[in-house]
């Protein structure tokens, strides 16, 4: 057989004029993003902390801008630091989250003024940045870390807005519906060689790195994420009363916590009702289900007589083409996401129905690995063979190990510049307030 090669993926353009507007379009996306995030809610809820699993916003916000100022300001532009007496107060491993409510804490106003004046020296350095020379400065990379940073904040922040109770305050157009989807329930994956990570791709972190050949056996993969009506087939079924479907950790957890459905589902009579930023609704059948744990998945997968993919399946679901036997950007080929592959970028806030966007999916068929639901995988959150850490190690480094869970693909709270095929998301499996889901697998042959 044929081995692979490795960093099949074109890059993107990396010409200083096409990097400077790419930059500035993605820090100027996240900006927007976060202004929207921090403004639709009045002082009490922008100070408060809603859960304390999340930080408050306002912690966010100046947290966002001081990780700006310490990478672009101070170590690319070499300049003097700004405010040096915050540098404690928002460096997320001082402090943990259920803490930082009793910091001095900057103000919402005065935030919100560090931030834009850290973005405005930001974007006069843009102006005559190099983009070589360095590691940190080449093909931009800096800069396109600070974008995927804020845009990674703004997720937790609208996951903080989901947490929040009180009247909606955000809004957003719902998903163009789409027929039911009636295409097969799994897709074949054939076994082989693959590559998996990448060492090309300019802004890509570097759990994602480097590009290296990975063998898969072949498997069946769900087309399609599990839906909230094949999920309440599992809830109706006793799946939640039936320890054998359990880990054993999973099953200690769902007693002591009394977990029996989804996160911010309750039953109504004889209906299912959900929570969604402040609004009560009958829960969708057709929407890939949300909010549950990895030990939920597991424990679904298990009912159905399936399995959770492993990392490296999910991956070669995703970029594999067959056609050539090399591996691609995204599910669709290199191109840069668009409205027409995947839902990201807060543009909805809820999954497209199942079977949504036939343009985004893979050449194998697979739909919805980008965007929608993060999904979770069987793996643990481990490097790849030849990592480097890079520029710091409370990045990945410190994460590596059994205690997180893998997902990947993004959800419609992901935006593009933090979302692609080669990109790695974790957490630990009791989490269920992050916007996850999952689809299953199994192996080729099994029933």
């Amino acid at each position: 057989m044929t081995e692979p090669a490795l960093d099949t993926e074109p890059a993107p353009d990396t010409d200083g004029e096409t990097l400077r507007a790419r930059v500035l379009a993605s820090l100027t996306t996240a900006r927007e993003r976060t202004t929207l995030l921090t403004s639709c809610v009045e002082e009490p809820d922008l100070t408060a902390q809603h859960s304390p699993l999340m930080s408050p916003l306002v912690w966010d916000l100046a947290h966002i801008g001081n990780q700006e100022e310490l990478w672009l300001l101070r170590a690319v532009a070499g300049r003097a630091p700004m405010r040096p007496e915050i540098d404690g107060l928002y460096d997320a491993f001082e402090h943990s989250r259920a803490e930082r409510p009793t910091l001095p804490l900057l103000p919402p106003a005065e935030a919100r003024r560090y931030a834009a004046e850290v973005r405005g020296r930001v974007t006069d350095l843009l102006e005559s940045a190099d983009f070589e020379g360095t590691r940190l400065t080449e093909a931009g990379f800096a800069f396109g870390m600070i974008a995927q940073h804020e845009q990674q904040h703004d997720e937790t922040m609208l996951i903080t807005h989901q947490l929040r109770t009180g009247p909606q305050a955000l809004t957003a157009p719902d998903p163009d519906p789409v027929p039911l989807f009636t295409g097969p329930a799994e897709v074949l994956v054939p076994g082989g060689p693959f590559t998996m990570g990448t060492s090309g791709e300019p802004w890509a972190l570097d759990n994602e790195r480097p590009a290296h050949r990975r063998e898969v056996a072949p498997f069946h993969i769900d087309t399609t994420p599990v839906t909230n009506a094949a999920y309440q087939a599992f809830i109706e079924d006793g799946g939640y009363d039936e320890e054998r479907w359990w880990t054993k950790a999973g099953w200690a957890h769902i007693r002591e916590h009394g977990i029996h459905a989804p996160q911010f589902w309750r039953r109504d009579g004889g209906q299912w009702l959900r929570r969604r930023f402040g609004v009560t609704e009958v829960v969708p059948p057709e929407e890939p289900v949300l909010h549950v744990c990895w030990y939920e998945a597991d424990a679904y997968a298990r009912w159905a007589g399936r399995r959770l993919p492993t990392e490296s399946e999910w991956e070669k679901a995703a970029r594999f083409d067959p056609a050539t036997g090399g591996s691609t950007r995204y599910p669709w080929g290199d191109a840069e996401p668009g409205p027409e592959h995947a839902n990201l970028g807060q543009r909805h806030l809820r999954p497209a129905p199942a079977g949504s966007y036939p343009a985004g999916e893979s050449p194998l068929g697979v739909r919805q690995l980008i965007g929608d639901v993060w999904e979770w995988t069987s793996s643990d959150f481990l490097p790849y063979p030849g990592f480097r850490m890079f520029p710091y190690k409370e990045y990945s480094e410190v994460f590596f190990g059994p205690e997180y869970k893998v997902l990947r693909g993004g959800s419609f709270a992901v935006d593009a510049v933090a979302c692609r095929g080669t990109f790695r998301n974790w957490d630990y499996p009791i989490r269920r307030q992050i916007f996850s889901g999952f689809r299953t697998a199994r192996s080729a042959g099994a029933v």
